[in-house]
């Protein structure tokens, strides 16, 4: 009687374990922080892109696969990715940040921020090319002016 009880407490503690393991607050509140902030949108991009990449190399498998595939990987790649991300926001960021952050997406500047976000990235970075090579060909400049 004394190993059947053993038994249950301790299935018991192992199964509440596990529920208190998954249950992070920390992890929800990053995962409501990157919906707000519209990164969530982005991440989802991003997969319809790749599944856009494995549609091309496999022509042959029916839409109908690749709608399944989608739909099951962009659910447990979006929280694989805020799983992974978790210990690197908690490095920099309290669950008070992230919730000070959520707070500012949700005023008319967040929300508009966030929409406009993605355009300001990809007009950001052809810029910063643009910057990358002129300083480039300054840096080139310069050393051969010096002989090297």
């Amino acid at each position: 009687m004394k190993k059947l009880i053993f038994t249950a407490l301790l299935i018991t503690s192992f199964a509440l374990n596990t529920q208190a393991q998954d249950a992070d607050p920390y992890k929800d509140t990053l995962k409501e922080m990157l919906v707000a902030s519209g990164s969530m949108g982005t991440f989802q991009v991003a997969i319809k892109q790749v599944f856009n990449m494995y549609k091309q190399q496999k022509p042959g498998v029916p839409d109908e696969v690749w709608g399944e595939l989608e739909s099951s990987f962009s659910k447990t790649s979006i929280n694989d990715l805020a799983e992974m991300l978790t210990p690197v926001y908690k490095k920099s960021l309290t669950q008070s940040d992230l919730q000070a952050i959520i707070d500012f997406y949700q005023t008319p500047a967040g929300k508009k921020f966030a929409e406009k976000t993605p355009d300001i990235t990809q007009e950001s970075m052809q810029v910063g090319q643009e910057w990358g090579m002129k300083l480039g060909k300054e840096v080139m400049g310069k050393l051969k002016e010096k002989g090297y």
